[in-house]
């Protein structure tokens, strides 16, 4: 077990080392090319960061642990808006924007309520196999280019005096990488994610296995708060400067793309039974984003206080002790 252990940290360090080289090499390319910072913190540093994710998902979907591949979505999901929304509001009081709360909260709350319904097959269609299709990963990825269409007309449609702290966080982007260093980053970086990704995937199933749980749970916990490492950093960064808004805006993000892209992607690459993934994972998942949305739209108007931070986190708590009782 100490060996599964080791690796598992090894693989996830890999896969984190390996995201920011990724990260950091195409940046460097498409500055080359003259892509604006724009394109370039929608599509690849929003990439870098769910990179984690991504790549433990399909590699679990590959290698057939649909429990790992699920799991690792609905619990980093749930990771994210309990402990680090909660975190960051204990840190400082959040002020969240107008749009997230009309616009981004409601779909992490449709997306959540769509995997609620694949779970729950059997009662919609009398299909006894409870699972996400290769035609709902499709369904997922069309949602996807829609929410990234829509993301990109928004920014672009924002002021460009409303967002100082990005561009001065992103400024080392702006320094001048040579193209064979970039592409050379973009080579390792690539094959740390898919040598940490298959390290990883393999000590946490034979993890599982050692401690008699489920790929599931292992995937709704460890995996979990392993992979969304980069959100909780880069979210506890911005609220001790000051901005714990654009810590939200970074949370709800990862959301919406851990559901609609990675679960997307894994199920196009093979169907995913829920198995071990229960009703009780997916109502948390979805009233987390639901308890959000009333803390912040109805009950602060748009601010999620200290209080309301240290309910999420011990409710985060609290759902972690009953998924180690039961398992």
């Amino acid at each position: 077990m100490l060996l599964d252990i080791f690796l598992l940290v090894a693989g996830l360090a890999m896969i984190l080392l390996g995201a920011n080289w990724l990260t950091d090499g195409g940046s460097g390319v498409a500055k080359r090319f003259g892509i604006s910072e724009l394109v370039i913190g929608l599509t690849i540093v929003a990439f870098g960061t769910s990179a984690p994710e991504l790549v433990i998902s399909v590699m679990s979907a590959i290698k057939g642990s649909a429990g790992l591949a699920i799991g690792n979505v609905v619990g980093s999901n749930i990771f994210n808006v309990l402990m680090i929304i909660g975190i960051v509001a204990m840190v400082r009081p959040i002020k969240v924007e107008h749009s997230i709360m009309t616009n981004e909260i409601p779909l992490v709350v449709l997306a959540s309520v769509a995997l609620l319904a694949c779970g729950n097959g059997h009662l919609l269609d009398g299909d006894m196999t409870d699972m996400v299709t290769r035609v709902d990963g499709i369904l997922l990825l069309l949602f996807f280019a829609i929410f990234m269409r829509y993301t990109f007309s928004i920014a672009k449609a924002a002021p460009s005096h409303s967002e100082p702290e990005p561009r001065q966080e992103t400024s080392q982007l702006e320094v001048p990488v040579p193209m064979w260093k970039a592409c050379g980053m973009i080579v390792l970086g690539l094959a740390a994610l898919v040598w940490g990704g298959d390290i990883f995937v393999d000590s946490a199933s034979s993890l599982a296995r050692a401690m008699g749980v489920s790929d599931a749970v292992i995937g709704l916990t460890i995996v979990a708060a392993g992979t969304s490492l980069p959100e909780l950093a880069t979210s506890v960064v911005a609220a001790t400067k000051g901005r714990p808004g654009l810590a939200v805006g970074n949370v709800i993000g990862s959301c919406l793309f851990n559901i609609f892209f990675v679960l997307g992607l894994s199920a196009v690459i093979r169907p995913l039974p829920l198995g071990s993934i229960g009703n009780l994972d997916l109502l948390v998942m979805t009233g987390a984003a639901l308890l959000f949305w009333l803390f912040g739209w109805i009950i602060r108007h748009r601010t999620i206080t200290r209080i309301e931070g240290i309910i999420l986190v011990l409710l985060y708590i609290a759902y972690t002790i009953v998924l180690i009782v039961n398992a």
